[in-house]
């Protein structure tokens, strides 16, 4: 078990209800994660019975309605999980799975596709995926290639995804795919059952950090897909991606100032423990200062989280809001590691230190769920 422990002293915007959901989520993290984490990493993905667990003690899709097996809860209850799980130091896609697909499935599903899908997602036994991005297509998902042709009651996929989280062990895939034209008006989205035929999953990719997440190529190869898992309107799939995108990127905004806080915890207990020169580490002003520094972006970073989440949770953050909380929380993120990996000298390069997991799962956030740089186009567009 980690010694550490996220400090919401002065947290805003949460409920006596949300610290209560905090305690559990802290012990099932300490008693289902943590112990595993190294196992998971070398493994490169976690263990269905993993998911099951965190499922059983109502860790998945905390939003999901009562009449499809969920708590039917608010978003910081998500956000407590993404927190606790980041600061565990851990980054598998849990957020993919409860803060991402089952919101489409919410927004847009039939009935029929909501009962037979979200029961077994909020339970895990059913781990889903969204599953957009192409090889050679990266942030353009307007470009997307992968096809689904119509004929008669089912739509016949063909087609190859990359980067896709959970990809190993997904059993719903949530495609992107071009039922028409060229162009966003040409882009649908398909509820399609991993286990179908034509489906195959390439390796689990193997990346810089976060290896406890699997990460897949998958290929789509003549697979049939009954014409009534098309979800929602058909040529609407590229607006209903845009509208989800701002909470998918406030989850990992707040993945990455958890993850920044844990970073500097590491960095603080080692300053005080290391003796150098006949003196703790964290006596020499430097080092002070560096961590004074720190200290002072996460707790503007701590303040601007619960406006977002709380701007969320009423339905008001705009698109331009949540690009900009990616933006900086990544990139304050990766100031923050990098920093406290310094303060560690020679040690913060050894793997046996968790701040040498933290700076290498913190690269791609800045990366993925969109770049910094695209961020920036979404603001500049509102400006």
């Amino acid at each position: 078990m980690h010694d550490m422990m996220l400090d919401t002293a002065g947290r805003t915007g949460f409920e006596e209800s949300h610290a209560i959901f905090r305690d559990s989520v802290r012990r099932f993290m300490n008693k289902e994660l943590v112990p595993n984490i190294a196992r998971f990493e070398q493994e490169g993905t976690s263990d269905r019975s993993f998911w099951l667990k965190a499922g059983e003690a109502g860790l998945l899709c905390p939003q999901v309605d009562e009449e499809f097996g969920g708590p039917g809860l608010d978003f910081r209850f998500n956000a407590v999980v993404a927190e606790e799980l980041a600061y565990a130091g851990s980054q598998i896609a849990l957020g993919v799975h409860s803060d991402i697909t089952p919101d489409y499935l919410l927004e847009w599903g039939t009935s029929e596709q909501k009962q037979a899908y979200l029961p077994r997602v909020v339970s895990g036994e059913c781990i889903s995926a969204i599953v957009m991005t192409e090889p050679g297509g990266g942030s353009d998902l307007a470009r997307l290639r992968t096809s689904a042709r119509r004929d008669g009651e089912r739509f016949v996929v063909n087609g190859a995804k990359t980067f896709i989280s959970n990809g190993q062990n997904a059993d719903l895939l949530v495609t992107a795919v071009r039922t028409g034209g060229n162009g966003a008006k040409g882009i649908s989205l398909l509820l399609i059952d991993a286990d179908l035929p034509g489906v195959t999953r390439g390796r689990n990719l193997d990346k810089i950090g976060q290896h406890s997440s699997d990460t897949s190529e998958l290929f789509f190869e003549d697979v049939e897909v009954p014409a009534d898992r098309l979800l929602g309107a058909e040529g609407h799939g590229f607006a209903y991606m845009m509208q989800r995108l701002p909470q998918e990127r406030l989850s990992i905004a707040i993945s990455a100032q958890a993850m920044a806080q844990r970073a500097f915890d590491e960095a603080l207990a080692y300053t005080k423990s290391r003796n150098a020169f006949g003196k703790a580490v964290f006596d020499f002003q430097n080092t002070r200062f560096s961590l004074a520094d720190l200290a002072t972006r996460l707790q503007i970073g701590w303040a601007h989280i619960d406006w977002t989440i709380g701007r969320l949770t009423k339905g008001t953050l705009t698109a331009a809001e949540a690009s900009a909380a990616k933006l900086w929380h990544t990139e304050t993120l990766w100031t923050i590691v990098d920093a406290a990996l310094q303060l560690h000298g020679g040690a913060g390069y050894m793997n046996e230190y968790t701040i040498a997991r933290l700076w290498r799962d913190a690269r791609v956030l800045r990366i993925y769920g969109g770049t910094s740089e695209i961020m920036k186009e979404v603001i500049a567009r509102t400006l």
